[in-house]
């Protein structure tokens, strides 16, 4: 079973996907990180071509073998990795690696263009929603800054994301849209659990 979960930044799709994946015994792939993973890569000055990167347990990413997990949540990286997720033939490299992942498993995978380009099959597809304000107040209790900083970086990121040419981000004609606004991650998780059961039903019927 495949399930895609889209999204803004910071409406919550890793923290759900990481904790879904783990109820269900399935693989997590973070693909946001993986994006910046190749930001990382661009900064070390990787060729695309020579660029792997991989998913291990719990969501762990490695590029070219190296475990890059740690290195990858800063703001400079969250930048970078947006600017390249707006170019085609960086995107369609990440999308072969993520569908080469995904290919003969149970896959949670988190991003912004799953259930409409990466797994437009996917058997369930999950679009997360929050306020701006929600989701730069969770963005900066991760991260820090002010908060009309971190304001005007995901209003900035969510016009950049939503206008590219390449793969805009929108929920799939058959995604379940959830709001998480003023929700806890305890609450989203047993929501989209819900939602798993009556799926599985109904491809069991």
């Amino acid at each position: 079973m495949k399930i895609a979960i889209d999204g803004p930044a910071a409406a919550g799709k890793t923290t759900l996907g990481k904790r879904l994946a783990h109820a269900l015994g399935f693989l997590f792939v973070p693909t946001g990180a993986m994006y910046r993973a190749a930001a990382l890569a661009h900064h070390r000055g990787l060729a695309l071509e020579d660029m792997d990167i991989t998913v291990g347990e719990d969501g762990r990413v490695f590029l070219n073998g190296e475990d890059v997990t740690n290195l990858l949540s800063n703001p400079e990286l969250d930048e970078l990795s947006s600017r390249l997720a707006a170019d085609a033939r960086v995107r369609a490299r990440l999308v072969e690696l993520q569908r080469r992942i995904a290919a003969g498993r149970d896959v949670v995978m988190e991003g912004r263009d799953i259930g409409t380009v990466v797994l437009p099959d996917a058997e369930l597809k999950i679009f997360l929603w929050a306020t701006l304000e929600e989701r730069a107040r969770r963005r900066q209790r991760e991260q820090g800054g002010t908060f009309a900083e971190v304001l005007e970086a995901i209003r900035r990121r969510d016009e950049r994301d939503s206008t590219r040419s390449c793969a805009p981000l929108r929920p799939a004609p058959d995604a379940v849209v959830l709001d998480t606004t003023g929700k806890d991650p305890d609450e989203v998780l047993k929501l989209v659990l819900k939602l798993v059961e009556e799926r599985r039903a109904r491809l069991a019927s």
